[in-house]
C-alpha cells in the first residue's frame, strides 16, 4: 500500500462518495451492496444485515467485508453513516440525478453544476491531508517536477505546470505517453512524477509511475478510485470524489475535481517558499504587462 494512502474512514458526509470510489474494485457481490447502498441509502439503512444480504442475492459475510473495507467496526456503524447520508442528501435530484435525453435545459444546467459543486464538496471532505501536505512537501523540494495525464487529464497537468512554473519550479508537462515516459527514465532521487488518472486504470499514465518509480524519483497519483491500479503504484496518493452520469463521461466532474486540488497543492507549494514564490509571480507578472518595445 502507498506509504501516504489513509485508511478509508467514511462518514455520513463521504460514505457514498467513498462506495463510488471504490466500487470498481470491488467483487460483484461487493460491488451489488455498495449499489444497493448507493442508489437508496435510506433503505438501506433501515435494513437488517440479513435483509440486506437477501436483497443484494449474497451473504452477510460479504456485507461485513464491505463494511471493514469502508473503515467500519461492522454493520451497525456502516447503517448510521448511511442514515446521516440519506438526511443530508435531502432533495437532491440535480446533485445526483441522471442526465436524460430529454432534460430541459434548466435541468441540463442544475444537474451540470450541481454535480460539479458536488465534486469540488465531496473532494475536499474526503481527501486526505496527510496526502495533500506530503505531496506538496515533496513538490516543493524537488529539483525536477515531471507531469503526466492522458485524456482529459491532460488538460490538469498542463494547468499544474503553468502554475509550479510561474513561482519558479522545474516543471514539465507531456502529452505524448512516450515522451513522459522517456523523461520518467531520466529522474533522480529528489525529483517528483506526478500522473493523474480520473480511473486510475490508464496504463501509459501507470507505466510513466513505474519507471519514475524505478529511477529514484518520488511519485505522486491524482486518481478518484482509490484502489485503483495506479495506487499501487505510487507514493503518495490523492483522492478526488467526483461521480458521473450519462453524457457526464470522465472528462467533466472528474477535471473540476483535479483541478481543485491542482489549485490546493499549488498554494500549499507555494507557502513553502511564499518570498520566492511572491517574486516570481511579480516578475512574470510584471514581463506580461509590460509594453512592447518594437514600433507599431
Amino acid at each position: 500500500m502507498p506509504k501516504s494512502a489513509a485508511k478509508l474512514e467514511p462518514t455520513g458526509g463521504t460514505v457514498l462518495a467513498t462506495l463510488r470510489g471504490i466500487l470498481p474494485d470491488l467483487s460483484r457481490s461487493e460491488a451489488r451492496v455498495a449499489r444497493a447502498a448507493i442508489e437508496d441509502p435510506a433503505s438501506t439503512a433501515a435494513s437488517t444485515i440479513n435483509q440486506l444480504a437477501r436483497r443484494c442475492d449474497t451473504s452477510e459475510t460479504t456485507v461485513i467485508r464491505l463494511c471493514r473495507t469502508l473503515g467500519f467496526d461492522g454493520y451497525p456503524e456502516f447503517r448510521l453513516a448511511l442514515a446521516a447520508a440519506a438526511a443530508a442528501n435531502g432533495d437532491e435530484e440535480y446533485l445526483s440525478g441522471d442526465i436524460l435525453p430529454d432534460d430541459t435545459t434548466e435541468q441540463v444546467v442544475r444537474k451540470v453544476t450541481g454535480a460539479d459543486a458536488q465534486a469540488i464538496v465531496e473532494t475536499a471532505k474526503m481527501v486526505s491531508i496527510r496526502s495533500l501536505e506530503d505531496a506538496a512537501k515533496a513538490i516543493g523540494g524537488a529539483g525536477r517536477i515531471d507531469l503526466f495525464g492522458a485524456g482529459a487529464s491532460s488538460f490538469v497537468a498542463q494547468d499544474m505546470q503553468y502554475k509550479l512554473h510561474r513561482i519558479g519550479l522545474m516543471c514539465h508537462c507531456f502529452a505524448d505517453p512516450h515522451s513522459a515516459v522517456s523523461s520518467a527514465s531520466l529522474l533522480g532521487r529528489g525529483d517528483v512524477a506526478l500522473g493523474l488518472s480520473h480511473t486510475g486504470a490508464t496504463k501509459d499514465t501507470i507505466r510513466y509511475l513505474e519507471v519514475a518509480a524505478a529511477s529514484g524519483a518520488t511519485t505522486v497519483a491524482i486518481t478518484n478510485h482509490p484502489r485503483a491500479p495506479i495506487a499501487r503504484t505510487a507514493a503518495i496518493v490523492v483522492t478526488t470524489a467526483a461521480r458521473e452520469t450519462t453524457f457526464r463521461s470522465g472528462a467533466m466532474a472528474s477535471r473540476i475535481a483535479q483541478l481543485t486540488l491542482v489549485d490546493i497543492l499549488f498554494v500549499l507549494v507555494a507557502q513553502q517558499r511564499v518570498d520566492d514564490a511572491i517574486a516570481a509571480l511579480q516578475r512574470t507578472y510584471d514581463a506580461v504587462r509590460a509594453p512592447s518595445k518594437g514600433k507599431r
